[in-house]
């Protein structure tokens, strides 16, 4: 399929697992790259990973997910699903036995997990702006509570309007320019079409939200597969002080920070992005 030609309807597909029926979007050919999304209302693999998918699908079989409570994927509250499974699941329902992983944010703590309990599952290890040692089920506490970032996901989860879905992209990004009424409208427009994703969502955040089962610092040191951090110096969601802490944690581990990014890399700095993983993947 040529690059002129990847829409999301184009590349839309489903797969039945044992516990879920998972979407993904699928294009090219070669190693399988899965894409892990972030968390926030209407959040899913086309729109976190749309401009980067073409140029990827160049090199790899990108496979996009919506993880489970996202996007066209089942439904379910936090507790009753466990994303690295999911992952796991969608490689044993479409037969690939070893993976390339690349996640964001929520996508990037999925991965690593993965990574740390099904070693033998993944070639390489991908993350931007995760946030593995955030203390997810105690920051709504004592202090400040969340990042400023995350404040302003969770209001756009408590209340999906258009107004909210800018300030997501806004707060997101450290260049304005990329956070477009389009990319709101488009995140809009996915949380009003599964609004009991945004309600289950809501519901777990009092147990840890869908990152509760996420692997410990004794897992993540026992990771062995090649890793790449990639984070934004100006990430206002996950402060990049995360990403150096792991580091020195996986033995075969480095860390690319960007100047000038806030916590999408992938959709701010996308040329960069796209070159950093295709080289990775192929030589790292």
């Amino acid at each position: 399929m040529s690059e002129e030609t990847l829409t999301e309807a184009s590349t839309s597909r489903y797969v039945d697992t044992r516990s879920w029926r998972l979407h993904y979007n699928e294009a090219g050919s070669g190693h399988p790259l899965v894409l892990l999304h972030g968390s926030g209302a209407g959040a899913t693999g086309w729109s976190n990973f749309a401009p980067n998918i073409p140029a990827l699908a160049k090199s790899f079989r990108v496979i996009a997910l919506d993880a489970p409570g996202w996007g066209s994927s089942s439904p379910g509250l936090p507790e009753d699903y466990d994303h690295p499974n999911a992952v796991l699941e969608l490689l044993d329902a479409l037969g690939i036995e070893r993976a390339a992983l690349v996640g964001n944010s929520l996508g990037g703590s999925t991965a690593i997990t993965f990574a740390s309990r099904y070693p033998d599952r993944i070639s390489h290890l991908v993350t931007m702006g995760a946030g593995s040692l955030m203390d997810i089920p105690t920051m709504s506490g004592a202090g400040d509570g969340p990042s400023e970032g995350l404040k302003i996901l969770f209001q756009a989860y408590r209340e999906p309007t258009l107004e909210n879905m800018m300030k997501v992209a806004q707060i997101m990004t450290f260049d304005s320019a990329k956070a477009t009424p389009e990319l709101a409208q488009q995140r809009l427009d996915n949380a009003l079409a599964n609004p009991v994703h945004l309600e289950n969502f809501l519901k777990g955040l009092a147990t840890g939200g869908p990152a509760r089962n996420r692997a410990t610092h004794q897992e993540i040191a026992g990771i062995k597969a090649p890793t790449l951090l990639i984070h934004g110096r100006d990430d206002r969601v996950v402060h990049y002080e995360y990403s150096l802490r792991i580091l020195p944690m996986i033995a075969n581990a480095r860390l690319v920070l960007l100047n000038r990014c806030g916590h999408w890399a992938q959709l701010e700095h996308t040329d960069e992005f796209n070159r950093l993983v295709t080289d990775f993947i192929e030589h790292g």
